[in-house]
């Protein structure tokens, strides 16, 4: 096993382990930045852009459809659907052949949504990339995959989102 060095680290570099953790949290940082000024902008948040993309992108959707698509619990998938459905972004009806599931539409109003929200990948970022020659993207999955693989997070459940929320012991009474 070869040793990792950085040919440019000074004496006053953090060592990789805490550099590696401020990259993280930048990036956390970033991505919670971002999904705030949708919410602030657009009244949408991630999740609900990944779920409205699905849904758009398949004509009619089931919630199961949803949620392996988007890697959230069917939970998680009927709560941000409700809140979809209230702002009339949505339209859920049964299915006719089988009674048990709900397919769910864009309405006019989701539809024209979409069209106007950004991606819900950070622009800069986005642009980046779509700059990159294709190894370098790999490269950079690659990378990621590694750093989830050494932690041992494959099994922990994340979309291709985040939203952050306070802990239950940080939440105001």
């Amino acid at each position: 096993m070869t040793k990792i060095t950085n040919p440019k680290r000074t004496e006053k570099q953090l060592p990789f382990d805490l550099q590696i953790l401020q990259a993280l949290r930048q990036i956390i940082r970033s991505i919670d930045i971002h999904s705030r000024k949708l919410k602030s902008t657009y009244n949408t948040t991630t999740p609900q852009l990944i779920c409205l993309g699905i849904i758009n992108e398949h004509e009619s959707s089931t919630v199961t459809r949803i949620a392996g698509q988007a890697y959230l619990s069917t939970s998680t998938v009927v709560g941000i659907l409700d809140r979809l459905e209230k702002e009339n972004l949505i339209l859920r009806e049964r299915d006719v052949n089988d009674r048990r599931l709900w397919n769910v539409t864009l309405t006019k109003k989701g539809k024209a949504l979409l069209k106007q929200v950004p991606s819900p990948l950070h622009d800069g970022l986005l642009n980046a990339l779509q700059n990159l020659p294709e190894y370098e993207q790999a490269n950079i999955t690659a990378s990621l995959l590694r750093i989830v693989n050494l932690m041992g997070a494959e099994s922990v459940e994340a979309a291709p989102i985040l939203e952050t929320a306070q802990l239950p012991s940080q939440k105001t009474k």
